[in-house]
């Protein structure tokens, strides 16, 4: 959603039981979809955990499934987006998306815009659950440092790109949240898939 800042930070958030579960993934896991790799040419390099995915095809109508992540996942990770929505947005929304993304070191995701329609309606939160100091997030062409331990909500519609060139992975809990607002907006019509 586009916003008068590039990055807004959201605050502090306990992220420890979903760092906890990320880090006790395998191999499998990270592997197990990679729709956003195979789609997109600036996610090729990452490795993803999806945990709700919007069907962009059907779009305005809302249907969003639950991905293989959700079991391994979601009742953590849904107590977060839960957290954060409750204390930074109107509640009564819809989560749209909501994904770990890995950037294995010395790898880059190009800069590029969030380009459906969707993304122009819903907020894209960032909640960082490791990273390191070579990490060099841009939005519309300036540096953040996005810190493990808060909450971030992203201009997805400005461009962004992210390099890691550290020696450990980066590691991002994101999701997207429609606020009720855009769910009044004539043709979304929600359904219960998530």
């Amino acid at each position: 959603m586009q916003g008068d800042v590039s990055v807004r930070d959201l605050g502090a958030v306990c992220c420890q039981p979903l760092q906890a579960a990320v880090a006790a993934l395998d191999t499998a896991a990270w592997r197990a979809e990679a729709y956003r790799q195979d789609t997109f040419e600036m996610h090729r390099a990452t490795e993803s955990v999806l945990l709700l995915f919007l069907d962009a095809d059907d779009w305005p109508r809302l249907n969003v499934r639950r991905a293989s992540g959700w079991k391994r996942l979601g009742p953590i990770a849904l107590a977060l987006m839960e957290r954060i929505v409750a204390v930074n947005y109107a509640s009564g929304g819809a989560f749209l998306r909501a994904m770990t993304v890995r950037l294995p070191p010395a790898a880059r995701i190009a800069p590029h815009r969030d380009k459906h329609v969707s993304f122009r309606h819903s907020h894209r939160i960032h909640v960082p659950l490791s990273t390191n100091s070579r990490v060099r997030f841009l939005v519309d062409g300036a540096p953040h440092r996005l810190v493990v331990g808060r909450a971030y909500e992203i201009d997805n519609q400005r461009p962004h790109s992210v390099l890691n060139n550290g020696a450990a992975e980066r590691d991002h809990f994101i999701f997207d949240y429609l606020p009720p607002s855009a769910l009044a907006t004539p043709g979304l019509a929600r359904q219960d898939g998530a």
